[in-house]
């Protein structure tokens, strides 16, 4: 199981426990102080010994590499931002599955509806359910009945 902190409050934990061993501390005691296995000190111990504080030093998370570039991701936030329908599409609704066509139709690389909204987070995006309305509704005829039939239907007037 992976420790919780960032990479930066883990590798500072390390470093300590290197100097404490270096202080003389014995790997228990350095364990006990820090809150951790003895069996970790001594691993630390054993790298800090074969490569310096560079072994225990934080090192990038591996994981696949991004299929979009920073250029990429750029470009798609300004069209995100230019709108649906500057793309050719109906309305001005971006969905998962909208920009999941729109990133394998402008830089050729396939992400699955349910993975765009990830994406989408990173950029600075939030997800937004749009209203939804009748296409038969009158907005005039809506306000009308709300400034002359609402009052009249009402149990307390207006003050």
């Amino acid at each position: 199981m992976r420790p919780s902190g960032t990479p930066q409050e883990l590798e500072q934990r390390r470093l300590r426990a290197v100097r404490l061993l270096n202080e003389g501390f014995s790997p228990v005691e350095v364990a006990r102080q820090i809150g951790v296995d003895r069996r970790s000190v001594r691993r630390w111990k054993a790298a800090a010994r074969r490569g310096g504080t560079a072994a225990v030093a934080a090192k990038p998370a591996s994981g696949r590499p991004r299929r979009l570039t920073g250029r990429d991701l750029t470009r798609l936030r300004r069209m995100l931002i230019q709108g649906a329908q500057a793309v050719g599409l109906p309305t001005d609704l971006w969905t998962c599955p909208r920009v999941a066509w729109l990133i394998q139709r402008r830089f050729d690389v396939r992400y699955h509806p349910a993975h765009v909204s990830r994406l989408l987070h990173g950029l600075g995006f939030s997800p937004q359910k749009p209203t939804r309305r009748a296409v038969e509704r009158d907005e005039e005829r809506i306000r009308a009945w709300i400034e002359q039939d609402w009052p009249r239907v009402k149990k307390t007037p207006r003050a």
